[in-house]
């Protein structure tokens, strides 16, 4: 199994450890800070292990033009993209004040920095870990930056290819070995097409002594549930309150009850993971009690006789003999009694009968 590592205090990720479930709000609280608690409770309550945002020192992530562009979007918080990103980003003090609120009711917070300074700001803050988002993870710096401040990462791969995930490996695992991987499509919302949970696969042969996950933009949950069934370790989806609130994130987001049967189904998932072992369980005694078959007497077989094939059948017997898988065993096998026709053959009947142990 992949290695694991403590993401959070006292909660680790990978092996046979649970799945850590990321509530990413985003920037769906509206740039208002009451609407950001009520969604951190909001998380915490669904059952989900972490509740995530995004930062950003905005003039270190965009250039002056990019802030200076007008933003006519039906989304658009201000007239340029500088405006509409200010009214979504909290201040430091703000961010103070969530990750309290998140410790006190029992939830771990984290955040995407969406920027250096950022990280930098949340490594002040101390949060567990690192989200590195998917546009930042093809950027070499910026991760060994990252990577060097010692928190455990988890690496978005959307927009990326496999060989440029090769080179974060090789850029990040000497640095800092605590990483994970998500599978990850940069669509918003995410058609099933686009998906492609078979990189979950080709992630865990291609880095096998990491976790890895999944982070989702599609709608509903069964896609998730079936990233988890494909091993991933992490699954990170966006949520809102309201998928009908301005903002281009809500549309792919799941609300609060979706969120919850997320949750449930994860871990309805994980335990019907179960063992790779396959043997009769006690659970199944009482069906086979009922409908279990025995080897039965197809003809009438005096005593001394030495059994043939043709001698013999499968049918529910009462009461239970030889398993039907027994059948080829008892041929050759000589009877030290009469067996009537119908009747069950049982260990008691067969002379000096050796079971044969399966490999």
């Amino acid at each position: 199994m992949p290695r694991e590592f403590e993401l959070c205090p006292g909660r680790r990720v990978g092996g046979e450890q649970p799945c850590f479930i990321i509530a990413e709000i985003g920037q769906n609280h509206q740039g208002d800070l009451d609407i950001a608690r009520r969604m951190i409770r909001m998380a915490k309550e669904c059952g989900a292990d972490c509740a995530k945002f995004q930062k950003s020192e905005l003039e270190h992530k965009f250039n002056k033009k990019a802030l200076e562009r007008p933003y006519t979007s039906k989304h658009s918080w201000g007239k340029t993209y500088g405006e509409h990103k200010r009214h979504l980003e909290f201040s430091h003090d703000q961010y103070r004040e969530l990750k309290k609120y998140a410790e006190e009711i029992g939830i771990f917070f984290t955040a995407s920095g969406m920027d250096e300074m950022a990280v930098e700001f949340l490594h002040e803050l101390d949060v567990p870990f690192f989200k590195v988002g998917s546009g930042d993870t093809n950027n070499f710096p910026y991760l060994e930056k990252t990577a060097k401040k010692g928190r455990p990462m988890v690496i978005s791969s959307g927009m990326q290819s496999m060989n440029t995930m090769h080179q974060v490996y090789q850029i990040v695992k000497p640095i800092n070995p605590n990483f994970c991987f998500l599978q990850c499509t940069s669509a918003y919302p995410l058609q099933p097409e686009d998906v492609n949970l078979r990189v979950i696969s080709a992630y865990q042969s291609a880095f096998p002594d990491i976790p890895i996950g999944y982070s989702g933009h599609e709608t509903g949950i069964a896609i998730s549930v079936a990233a988890v069934a494909m091993g991933a370790k992490v699954v990170e989806r966006h949520v809102t309150l309201d998928k009908t609130w301005k903002g281009s994130d809500h549309q792919a987001s799941l609300e609060p009850n979706e969120l919850a049967e997320l949750v449930k189904a994860i871990r309805t998932v994980e335990k019907a993971m179960g063992s790779p072992i396959k043997q009769l369980l006690p659970c199944e005694m009482a069906c086979n009690e009922k409908l279990g078959k025995s080897v039965v007497a197809k003809v009438t077989i005096p005593e001394g006789t030495i059994l043939t094939l043709d001698m013999l059948t499968v049918k529910v017997g009462e009461p239970k003999g030889f398993p039907p898988e027994a059948i080829f065993d008892l041929v050759g096998q000589k009877v030290k009694r009469h067996i009537e026709e119908d009747e069950t053959i049982t260990e008691q009947a067969v002379e000096n009968h050796v079971k044969k142990v399966k490999c």
